[in-house]
């Protein structure tokens, strides 16, 4: 009963309407806390996806027969390379790779075709710019796919490859283990639904603490804090009249970031949404607990800014938001494991896409909702002491 009377009392609904008004006056404010997560939830999601495709890739053939001229279609016609051009020498498309004009390169040598029908085996070269190893594996591994495609086709063609065993025991056995691959939760393995997923946790806890901050401390420039000193409201009152309304937009901000995974992404909601939700306030009440903390220990906005760029960062590599989290350092894994955007990033992934329930997520609940108190519990005591 006490609960219900300080939740809706008289001076609660009177600080809250004060806050509210505030914020209405302040519309860059309400318009950074919707606006701006939306904007980055969509450029992130699409720039951080870690399928790679229009390699720009150059053909040296020295063949020049329908045969090679088969081969070279059959990469550029893929989505992963798109012809960048023709030379004439490797020094050339070397020189070429170096600068940065071509991502990748391909040799075709002079007897291809004539080995090819002589059933003999014919190495093709293939040259990738690995300054950036992970695109340079993602190649290989595209080139490998699509030269596999290549010589099935060979058959058709009345060309039959000979495939031979090197350097293997002899087998004093016929039988054959067969393995096949079955993709469980995302059959398509379609990359945006882990990122995207990744991004939403992300984003609530950055913006939720930077615009906390910003708040708390552009509260005290203005001199506004003496004001609500001086009013009959309690400590937990003022404190609660500040985190509602920043909660409100923030959960707002949830609503459509929500709606644009689910209709832009096309992420599959196979579980309950209001487990989605429920983590989601979680990590709301988090980032406004770090920003709020953040604040007492600076006295301008461009400090608040400024000091949760040394937080924010840390949180960010050791989520395992965009990256698996098993990826991180050993001595970073600690703070994996009482991250609340690593957990909230699981609550997200499992509920969405393999539809789990509270019965598995509950390590993932406890942990942020520990998490979550004890930011707000730091908060509401460094708020009180520069109150008083």
């Amino acid at each position: 009963m006490k609960l219900i009377q300080f939740l809706f009392g008289y001076r609660i609904r009177a600080l809250l309407k004060k806050e509210f008004a505030q914020i209405r006056r302040d519309r860059r404010l309400a318009m950074s806390l919707i606006l701006p997560p939306v904007l980055q939830l969509l450029l992130f999601s699409f720039v951080l996806n870690a399928t790679v495709s229009n390699l720009k890739l150059g053909i040296i053939d020295e063949s020049r027969t329908p045969e090679s001229r088969n081969l070279t279609s059959t990469l550029t016609e893929s989505k992963s390379f798109r012809m960048a051009g023709y030379y004439y020498s490797v020094d050339k498309m070397g020189d070429a790779i170096s600068k940065g004009e071509l991502d990748a390169g391909v040799v075709i040598p002079h007897d291809y075709t004539g080995e090819l029908e002589r059933g003999r085996p014919v190495t093709v070269q293939f040259l990738l710019n690995a300054m950036n190893a992970n695109t340079a594996a993602i190649a290989q591994g595209y080139a490998e796919g699509v030269i596999l495609t290549y010589n099935r086709t060979l058959g058709a063609q009345g060309i039959h490859a000979r495939f031979s065993q090197i350097a293997a025991p002899a087998l004093s056995r016929k039988g054959l283990a067969l393995m096949t691959s079955t993709y469980l939760y995302n059959p398509g393995l379609v990359g945006t639904w882990f990122v995207v997923t990744g991004i939403f946790g992300l984003l609530i806890i950055l913006n939720g603490s930077i615009v906390a901050a910003t708040s708390m401390v552009k509260e005290r420039e203005q001199g506004t804090i003496e004001q609500l000193l001086m009013c009959p409201a309690g400590t937990y009152e003022i404190i609660v009249a500040k985190i509602a309304p920043l909660f409100f937009l923030l959960f707002m901000m949830v609503l459509f970031a929500t709606a644009i995974i689910k209709f832009v992404f096309d992420v599959p909601f196979e579980g309950n949404i209001l487990i989605l939700f429920a983590g989601a306030a979680l990590c709301i009440l988090s980032g406004i607990g770090i920003g709020t903390v953040l604040a007492t220990f600076t006295h301008s906005a461009f400090q608040a800014q400024l000091t949760s760029f040394f937080v924010n960062p840390l949180l960010t590599t050791a989520s395992g938001a965009v990256t698996p989290a098993e990826a991180v350092p050993g001595w970073l894994q600690p703070l994996v494991r009482i991250n609340p955007i690593r957990h909230f990033s699981v609550i997200a992934r499992s509920s969405m896409i393999k539809g789990s329930g509270l019965e598995t997520l509950w390590p993932n609940f406890l942990v942020l909702s520990i998490f979550t108190v004890v930011m707000v519990s730091l908060s509401v005591w460094r708020f009180r002491k520069q109150l008083s």
